[in-house]
């Protein structure tokens, strides 16, 4: 597998664009009149706000583990990361949603509509360098996946959430850009709201897709399927496993544990059966640093 992706770096590069756009987009929703870049701006705020809560969901992932969570707490991430889903569906798409529907039935012209494209261009290229700061960590992981399979496969979720923000970022820009223009050539302020509606159409779209995955992690999925074909593959080229019958692996936040069943190659004593298993732990172990629990069952039959 490849290097394991920096999401905590995806995050930052996410807060400090989202927090400029938002600053832009909300002088310019107040100067311009524009509904398309209110819906917009309470988008970036809520963006704002959805990256800090990933920060904490990461800091409480790496708690120790305790009496009361033998395991640890890394799933934490996995709850933090379903609120956000939860708070870019209503704070992000329902409200645009509403917005441009109130608008629709009082429409107001927009005012200084070329400082409102300024403003979403501004927007464009900074949620650009925040798209390609998460790509250029997703890369590190997805290997030769395409970025849809990654998507459904990726056990990270702070990355899918950074990910699907940033998309939807930018299809909101680009609908916000498209609509106004519409407005302006036309000379009719419907468009305007008309935009509103089509982002938070967009953002309730995104807000599902993530939330089904983060959704799957947060009830229990097992390793990444590339990570855990490699794990069989180093298993079952262990001199010391004489036949693999069962591995079984669950994905714990940055964290991995891993249930073995196998029967080994005859050895002399009990003793030097438990030295084998500890020594095909510890080989386990540092072909995949990111295991932290093991559990090994030897036995003679499946």
């Amino acid at each position: 597998m490849s290097a394991q992706a920096d999401s905590f770096k995806s995050i930052l590069f996410a807060l400090g664009a989202n927090l400029a756009i938002a600053l832009a987009k909300t002088a310019g929703a107040i100067f311009t009149g524009s509904s398309s870049m209110l819906a917009e701006a309470i988008h970036s705020y809520a963006d704002c706000g959805n990256q800090a809560l990933l920060i904490w969901g990461l800091k409480e992932a790496r708690r120790a583990p305790t009496a009361d969570h033998p395991l640890g707490f890394g799933k934490a991430i996995y709850f933090w990361s379903f609120i956000v889903a939860l708070m870019l569906f209503s704070m992000g798409g329902l409200f645009s949603i509403y917005e441009g529907v109130h608008k629709l039935h009082d429409t107001e012209p927009v005012q200084y509509a070329w400082v409102a494209v300024g403003i979403l261009a501004f927007g464009v290229a900074a949620e650009g360098v925040s798209l390609w700061g998460c790509l250029r960590e997703v890369a590190k992981d997805r290997g030769t996946r395409t970025l849809w399979q990654w998507f459904r496969s990726s056990r990270q979720s702070e990355l899918l959430v950074v990910l699907g923000e940033d998309l939807a970022a930018l299809g909101g820009l680009a609908l916000a850009l498209a609509f106004i223009a519409l407005s302006m050539v036309t000379g009719n302020p419907m468009w305007d709201a008309v935009g509103s509606i089509a982002i938070g159409v967009l953002l309730v779209i995104v807000a599902i897709l993530v939330g089904v995955e983060v959704k799957a992690l947060l009830v229990g999925q097992s390793a990444d399927p590339l990570v855990l074909a490699e794990m069989r593959a180093h298993l079952q080229a262990e001199p010391l496993v004489a036949q693999l019958y069962n591995l079984l692996t669950q994905q714990l936040g940055s964290e991995v544990l891993v249930a073995v069943k196998a029967r080994m190659t005859p050895q002399a004593s009990d003793v030097a059966l438990v030295e084998a298993i500890n020594r095909v732990e510890v080989g386990l172990r540092a072909r995949f640093p990111q295991i932290r629990w093991v559990f090994f069952e030897p036995d003679v039959r499946d």
